[in-house]
């Protein structure tokens, strides 16, 4: 475990424990420095490879159990050779680190929702139509601005935990293989987790598995964002909307979100041409375009939280 066990190559007069700690803080700061990667990601190769596998599989009986097939020949393969190489590369501590960075999203959704609220500064409201839309599944083309921004925090919030802290969460357990599992069943939710026809049977492995690597993430940061807001309205919002949401996940996450800005998000969307009845999430007055800077600070402090945490483990365990 990272909290115990350094991997190879790690420096050796530094204590283990201060593995997690400088690690986590390093991805961080590639993430921050660097952005996404523009060209060779590897997410970009492994959705190639998991198109063909679900080519391959989706048809005929028993979809369920090919779902399961195709998540296991997608994801465990990939992630035992990233347990294999921590420990026997010279240098497997980089490997992680690098990992880690691959797996994080914080620039990239820092970048998107910032152009979002740039849109709305300037008034142009079909510019900001449009870059939301980047970010969302709803129908965006009919938004008013209040519309947007909600659409926009929304996004950052519960991105906020998909790009950021389920990566932080399952590398300080596994490393870079906990990053790995991680990022890839992430990823084949995103492809696969679709209520349609093509996917309501053969993409339900890959959605529960994701809802089951995300359910303490989800939580912690949840936590996290009561903590840099109004506190007790975010912990009530929780406690009493998350249950009705869709989402096991997404709902403590923008709950307990929305009620720390202290907005009202959630509420009716249009996704597909249909109008969906979301129930309101949070407490307060509508978005503004205001709100999104707001909602970024929100992620960011809580990163620096959970990288402060992190650095106490590691000192302790010293």
């Amino acid at each position: 475990m990272p909290f115990v066990f350094s991997p190879a190559g790690f420096p050796t007069d530094l204590p283990a424990s201060l593995w997690l700690p400088l690690a986590a803080l390093a991805g961080v700061v590639l993430d921050r420095l660097l952005g996404e990667a523009t060209r060779w990601h590897p997410l970009v190769g492994f959705g190639k490879l998991a198109s063909a596998i679900e080519r391959s599989l989706n048809g005929g009986g028993i979809r369920r159990a090919k779902g399961v097939c195709a998540w296991a020949l997608a994801v465990l393969p990939l992630t035992a050779l990233a347990a294999w190489a921590r420990g026997a590369l010279p240098f497997g501590w980089l490997l992680d680190v690098i990992l880690l960075y691959f797996a994080l999203g914080g620039r990239s959704l820092a970048e998107h929702a910032e152009r979002v609220a740039s849109d709305l500064r300037a008034g142009n409201l079909s510019a900001a139509r449009e870059h939301v839309g980047w970010i969302v599944s709803r129908n965006t083309a009919e938004l008013d601005e209040s519309g947007v921004a909600k659409a926009c925090v929304e996004s950052t919030l519960e991105n906020g935990n998909d790009a950021v802290f389920g990566a932080l969460f399952w590398f300080a357990l596994f490393g870079g293989a906990g990053v790995v599992l991680f990022r890839l069943s992430n990823t084949l939710d995103a492809m696969w987790g679709y209520k349609t026809e093509r996917f309501l049977r053969f993409g339900w492995a890959a959605a529960r598995i994701d809802d089951l690597l995300n359910y303490v993430p989800a939580r912690l940061t949840a936590l996290s964002y009561a903590l840099f807001g109004e506190t007790k309205r975010a912990l009530a919002c929780w406690r009493r909307q998350a249950p009705v949401w869709e989402s096991p996940n997404a709902g403590p996450v923008m709950s307990a979100g929305a009620g720390s800005l202290g907005l009202a998000l959630g509420g009716p969307a249009i996704y597909h041409g249909h109008v969906e009845e979301r129930p309101v999430l949070g407490e307060g007055r509508p978005a503004r375009g205001e709100d999104i800077p707001r909602a970024l600070s929100l992620v960011r402090r809580s990163i620096g939280l959970w990288l402060a945490v992190f650095l106490v483990i590691g000192v302790c365990g010293a």
